[in-house]
């Protein structure tokens, strides 16, 4: 078994990797303020932005689900990868030797079987490229040739071929130190009479790589006549590759989907390389699979649900390119873009059109034209005769719906008078009043009518989402717990600000559980005067003090989470520790007074004098820091 990474070692890791690059990989990031970002959260859905990322604290938090953590928790929980797996990936990015506590280095075939499938699908991608230059593959060459695609449209994106014989890939990755149970799973090789042999042979292969840009697939091209199987194959679930996740050409448009809000979806691997090479490089598409759920959730991620983000769906002019184009709007709800159908003169696809008519011809078919949902309206209308009140009144029933889903409520009321004029109907009202009424219908089962928009805040959330059972719930409309809140984000993310005078406050101080919980992970750590002094790994040991995930949670939160006044300086800190320890003190007088009334006449004098002499310290004390603030302290 591998030993254990070398703690220096996972240190250097994080350091090197910044959190903002990594996360940048899945969604897009905006300015939060504070010099965080903040973008969709990954995790779980939502409408509005609540993950927030901290470059300079190298952690994230999500303050709708609560996930948070630093880099290495980040890609642990987004690709389900081990802490180890985590650690020799970043590694690899940041050119990073790691060092292993027991036996020396990790040999290559103890690494985790996550690393080892997209190391063997890295090393197939390049043989394939490798093998489209050989004479054998004429064949392939031939056809991209006929499809407008030169060597640097292959290369560009790394289109390769398979050779015809049973076993040629199979015996290249063993020669590499895979084993034939690493190569079946990765579904690369598949069994055969005598053992693995090649999955993919005698086809033109196209590289499916997921967001981060790793390949976790294949799509083959069938090329000779004799081949039996289907016109394309893909690779079957395998646990790095599943076809409703991935999008084909996401790692090259992620970047310009995100800076221009818009994405084009398109059907096929050469319609992507044919919208790319035309300029329109937001360009994905699906693999093997109709456009689903999973995929809308890693495009809102990029688009960021911004109100003018667009979202394109080239479909073939077909009956089948009809169907899908249905399908595509049944998820239309869970877009916050406006989304938009373009269907190419003469049913014709991307790649074809760009064949036929040049590129401008692609740049200017995906020009957002036509709604989808009044795509979808006119393909449900023209099923019915019109002409008969039996008729209308069926079409009405089956769009009306449609129209209801419709997100901007003034668009569905325009769109309710058009469907009356479609249908003929004169009393246009009842067709406006019908829609309204499904709307409303919709809404109330909180089913497909748009979400209100929620506010981006921590109180929201706080308030909002369901919290740890240990411990009453945190009241942020309490100022008692404001304040102490404000004063462990200082501690956490500006340490040199309140100590040493913080590193006196006991966690009685804090009146909230879970914030006691973090005072005492602060104080673990070796408390905030050692966060002054030494910071850089100061978040890190505050996060591995707390004594579960509960509290970890919470102690990530509050270092992400914005200070609540601009200006941030010692006076700022001050005036929390002053307002923290002055609810203390005048809790503990509230205790004592409540306790002379308790021990009454008849009370033991030395215990009396005590009480008598500890309620004069404090309120000396609650005096002084009144008039003077922090020279009190």
């Amino acid at each position: 078994m591998a030993g254990r990474i070398n703690d220096e070692d996972v240190k250097a890791v994080r350091d090197a990797v910044p959190i903002d690059a990594v996360v940048s990989e899945y969604l897009q990031l905006r300015n939060a303020g504070g010099g965080n970002l903040k973008g969709l959260c990954p995790f779980h859905d939502e409408k509005s932005p609540s993950f927030q990322v901290s470059p300079s604290k190298g952690l994230f938090h999500c303050f709708g689900c609560q996930e948070g953590g630093d880099t290495i928790a980040f890609v642990m929980k987004i690709d389900h990868l081990s802490f180890s797996e985590t650690v020799e990936r970043l590694a690899a990015q940041a050119g990073i030797t790691l060092r292993y506590e027991e036996g020396g280095y990790n040999p290559s075939h103890q690494r985790g079987e996550r690393i080892r499938l997209v190391e063997a699908h890295k090393i197939a991608a390049q043989y394939y490229v490798d093998q489209l230059g050989g004479a054998e593959a004429e064949i392939g060459r031939k056809f991209l040739a006929e499809r407008g695609f030169d060597q640097a449209a292959a290369a560009h994106f790394g289109v390769g071929y398979s050779p015809a014989g049973w076993d040629h890939l199979t015996r290249y990755l063993r020669g590499k130190g895979f084993t034939d149970k690493e190569l079946t799973l990765s579904g690369l090789s598949q069994e055969g009479r005598r053992g693995p042999i090649d999955r993919f042979r005698g086809r033109l292969m196209w590289p499916i790589r997921d967001i981060s840009g790793e390949v976790v697939g294949f799509g083959a091209r069938k090329l000779r006549e004799d081949d039996n199987g289907p016109k394309y194959l893909n690779t079957p679930e395998t646990p790095i590759y599943k076809k409703g996740q991935v999008l084909y050409g996401i790692d090259l448009a992620k970047k310009e989907i995100a800076k221009s809000s818009r994405a084009v979806v398109v059907e096929g691997y050469t319609d992507v390389m044919a919208c790319h090479l035309a300029g329109v490089t937001t360009a994905i598409a699906t693999c093997g699979t109709a456009f689903g759920g999973d995929h809308i959730k890693i495009l809102r991620r990029l688009l960021m649900d911004n109100g003018s983000a667009r979202v394109i769906f080239t479909f073939d002019g077909d009956a089948a390119g009809q169907k899908a184009a249905l399908r595509a709007f049944e998820d239309d709800q869970k877009f916050a873009a406006e989304t938009y159908i373009a269907v190419a003169p003469e049913g014709m696809d991307p790649c074809d059109l760009r064949l036929a008519k040049g590129d401008e011809a692609v740049a200017d078919l995906v020009e957002p034209r036509t709604p989808l949902f009044e795509f979808a309206l006119r393909q449900v209308v023209n099923r019915y005769d019109l002409e008969t009140p039996a008729g209308r009144a069926a079409a009405l029933d089956e769009a009306a719906p449609i129209v209801a889903r419709i997100k901007n409520s003034g668009a569905q009321h325009e769109v309710a008078v058009e469907l009356a004029g479609m249908l003929g109907i004169l009393d246009t009202q009842f067709v406006v009043k019908r829609v309204a009424q499904l709307a409303r219908w919709a809404r109330d089962r909180g089913g497909r009518g748009p979400a209100p928009q929620q506010q981006n805040s921590a109180a929201h959330y706080a308030q909002a989402q369901p919290r740890s059972p240990s411990g009453p719930a945190l009241n942020l409309r309490s100022p008692a717990h404001r304040t102490e809140r404000e004063l462990l984000k200082l501690a956490l993310q500006y340490p040199q600000l309140v100590s040493p005078a913080f590193d006196a406050y006991g966690a009685d101080e804090f009146t909230a559980p879970p914030y006691a919980a973090v005072r005492e992970a602060i104080a673990y750590a070796g408390g905030a005067e050692q966060g002054a002094q030494d910071p850089s790994d100061y978040l890190a040991r505050v996060r591995d003090a707390a004594p579960d995930d509960t509290v970890r949670a919470m102690v990530t939160e509050l270092a992400v989470e914005a200070i609540m006044r601009r200006t941030v300086d010692e006076v700022y800190g001050g005036e929390q520790l002053v307002q923290v320890r002055l609810r203390a003190v005048d809790r503990r007088i509230r205790d004592l007074q409540g306790s002379f009334a308790r021990l009454g006449p008849h009370a033991d004098p030395a215990q009396l004098a005590a009480a008598q002499n500890e309620l004069w310290v404090l309120q000396q004390y609650g005096r002084a820091l009144r008039e003077r603030g922090a020279d009190a302290l």
